[in-house]
C-alpha cells in the first residue's frame, strides 16, 4: 500500500513539474535578443545595424530587424529545447548594403530546430549545425 501511493505521488509530482517547464522555457525566450554571431558577419557589423531577434510577445509570433526591413513570423517551443519558426516573412524594402544579412537571416530561420539559453545569450541551430548567437538586449 505504501508502495503504491509513493508511485503515485511521484507521477503526479513529475507531471505536475513537466506541466511548468514550457511556461519556464517560455519566460527565458521572451526579450529582445541581440544578434552577435552569424555566418561571416562580425559582431561590429551586426551591432552596427542593430540586428535582433524579438520574442517579448512569443504567444502572437515574434519580429527581426537585420538593418532595414521588418521581419516577421510564427514561433512554437517544443519539449526537449525544441523551437519550430514558420511563416517567415518580411516588408520589401530595398537597403543598399543591408541585404546579404536580411536575406541569410530569413533562409536560416525557417530549419532552427533547437534553442538553448544559457546565462544571457540564446543560441539558435539547425540540424545543419548551423547556428545563430544572440544576447539578451537588457544585459549589462
Amino acid at each position: 500500500m505504501k508502495t503504491r501511493f509513493f508511485i503515485i505521488s511521484l507521477l503526479s509530482i513529475s507531471f505536475f513539474m513537466m506541466s511548468f517547464a514550457p511556461q519556464k522555457e517560455v519566460s527565458s525566450l521572451k526579450r529582445k535578443w541581440m544578434l552577435v554571431e552569424f555566418q561571416g558577419f562580425t559582431k561590429e557589423e551586426l551591432i552596427q545595424k542593430k540586428a535582433y531577434l524579438d520574442l517579448t510577445h512569443f504567444e502572437k509570433g515574434g519580429g527581426a530587424k537585420m538593418g532595414c526591413n521588418s521581419i516577421f513570423f510564427s514561433v512554437k517551443l517544443k519539449n526537449n529545447h525544441r523551437i519550430h519558426f514558420s511563416g517567415v516573412d518580411s516588408t520589401m524594402m530595398y537597403c543598399d548594403g543591408n541585404m546579404k544579412l536580411e536575406e541569410n537571416f530569413g533562409k536560416l530561420l525557417p530549419t532552427i530546430t533547437k534553442y538553448q539559453v544559457k546565462g544571457h545569450f540564446l543560441t539558435l541551430k539547425n540540424k545543419n549545425g548551423q547556428t545563430m548567437k544572440f544576447v539578451a538586449e537588457d544585459w549589462d
